[in-house]
């Protein structure tokens, strides 16, 4: 895969996650003007969170990042590819079964684990009324992020990246239909996240047997390379079960301050739209891609591919990150605050976003530098360095929630961000130039970096200005609109101007190379 090549791939995986993603939103701001916050909102999300979180432990974080490498391998020596594809698909459904099992059974201590600060209140029982709806959510999806990550490895990008609008779309028509016929509006949401997972499930399954790949329940069977699978997964699952170990301290923190779960909730959901987009992508197609050099010897290339990752990725990552910090409160106030959801409500995500915001390029670099090891079949050393990070977190969460509240958890989690790829980055030193951004890449980021402080004047300067447009019914989706586009236009043009990134470079990664289909899906 040439650099232009690898950066249609990022586009196609982006511009997918992009639509989605912003449909994701309007879904975000139906719930929260139908719902507000308090019980049912904080009981959805600790419902919701569940199945989300084991599913990047068994699928997405630990163990595609061991299957999609071996996977790519043998697609490039056509080694039984999809023999190994159903083994793999009948031995994660299986275990996948059982835990879902176990889950229904310990659903109780499952929600103590995410927030036991509910214990006593209604959101106690609700969330785990709720947790035993959605939990077999992730025996579907997790069967489909495998199917996604087999698709990726042969190329067929587009239909995995667009099968999560299924889940926007199913539940904002169970919550339309909820709201229409007067039903209640939590009890919709949380039936639509079984009936998305299978929807998904379904689209990927029929794209999987179009490429070839028809995948059938079968009895599992220990082959060797099941072993080795486990072997490479074992220590990417405990990694990811140290990030999902982050994530449920930031809750149970949070869970004990009135409405910061949902303040916290919603600020994730916001940055989550430029993460998703630009880091989600790179990992998606840099894996797969960096696989296949290495097996190849082409050391080159694959510090070609990596630069051109990091680039596109910070170029579209800084001024995302500027702009969350710079101004959180008109982004969330337009965009979420109706309904139910009140000025105060505004003024306690607004603080999250502006958190995470600053953390927000260390999430997208680590989805840069992580395929480094994983494309090696290195486990271990990510497991490591989690491990630390795990350790700062807590300690600055649990030790700063006395004196900073609940703002403390948004803080420990971008502060672990910035450790993760302090050591990832020092981790990787010993792989050699692959592993070492090239000159270019040196030479743009800081340009790009000057282009997103100055856009950030400009947009700080033009929300003083817009103020009581922002702040208008019937004007502030304009004001706003004005504001970002303003504030994009600024920063593209001094990342021309300082050569950051000059135009005919974005051309050029629009523009498909003839005869590459592959990127379709």
């Amino acid at each position: 895969m040439k650099p232009i090549r690898l950066l249609s791939g990022l586009l196609t995986v982006g511009g997918w996650t992009m639509a989605s993603r912003v449909l994701g939103f309007v879904r975000d701001a139906m719930i929260v003007a139908l719902l507000g916050t308090g019980p049912a909102y904080s009981a959805f999300i600790v419902a919701f969170s569940l199945p989300n979180m084991f599913r990047r432990f068994f699928a997405e974080g630990a163990f595609n990042m061991a299957f999609v490498p071996l996977f790519s391998r043998r697609l490039e020596t056509d080694e039984r590819p999809h023999a190994f594809a159903q083994e793999v698909f009948s031995a994660l459904m299986w275990l996948l079964i059982a835990f879902t099992l176990l889950g229904q059974l310990g659903m109780p201590l499952l929600v103590l684990a995410m927030a036991s600060g509910f214990v006593g209140g209604p959101e106690f029982d609700l969330a785990v009324d709720f947790g035993r709806i959605t939990f077999p959510y992730i025996l579907i999806i997790s069967l489909a992020a495998m199917l996604s990550g087999l698709l990726n490895a042969t190329g067929r990008f587009a239909v995995a990246a667009a099968a999560p609008l299924l889940l926007n779309v199913i539940f904002i028509a169970f919550m339309w239909a909820a709201h229409v016929t007067g039903s209640d509006i939590a009890r919709a949401l949380i039936w639509a996240v079984p009936a998305s997972g299978l929807a998904q499930f379904v689209l990927l399954w029929t794209a999987a047997a179009k490429a070839g790949f028809r995948l059938v329940p079968t009895l599992p069977k220990l082959t060797p390379e099941i072993r080795t699978l486990a072997v490479i997964a074992a220590p990417a699952a405990l990694a990811s079960g140290v990030v999902q170990v982050n994530l449920l301290v930031g809750r149970q923190v949070a869970s004990y301050f009135d409405r910061a779960i949902d303040w916290m909730y919603t600020a994730d959901r916001l940055y989550q739209l430029p993460l998703g987009v630009v880091g989600i992508a790179v990992g998606i197609v840099l894996l797969p891609d960096l696989s296949r050099r290495l097996a190849a010897g082409d050391d080159a290339g694959g510090r070609a591919a990596l630069s051109r990752a990091g680039e596109i990725s910070l170029a579209l990552t800084l001024p995302a990150a500027v702009a969350l910090c710079v101004i959180p409160e008109a982004l969330v106030s337009v965009l979420f605050e109706r309904g139910r959801f009140t000025p105060a409500d505004t003024a306690g995500t607004a603080l999250a976003v502006a958190i995470y915001g600053a953390g927000l390029p260390a999430f997208v670099l680590q989805k840069v530098l992580q395929p480094l090891y994983f494309a090696r079949s290195d486990t271990r050393s990510p497991f490591r360095f989690a491990l630390w990070a795990m350790v700062l977190n807590a300690a600055c969460a649990i030790g700063m929630a006395p004196v900073l509240g609940w703002p403390a958890a948004a803080l420990a989690t971008t502060l672990a961000g910035w450790a993760m790829v302090g050591l990832l980055w020092r981790g990787a030193r010993p792989m050699g130039d692959v592993a070492r951004f090239d000159a270019r890449f040196r030479r743009r980021v800081p340009r790009l970096a000057a282009s997103a402080a100055l856009m950030g004047a400009a947009i700080w300067a033009g929300a003083a200005v817009l103020n009581g447009a922002l702040h208008t019914p019937g004007l502030r989706y304009g004001a706003l609109a004005l504001l970002v586009g303003g504030g994009g236009t600024v920063y593209f043009a001094a990342a021309h101007l300082l050569g950051g990134l000059p135009l005919t470079d974005l051309k050029a990664a629009f523009r498909r190379p003839r005869g590459d289909r592959g990127t379709a899906g």
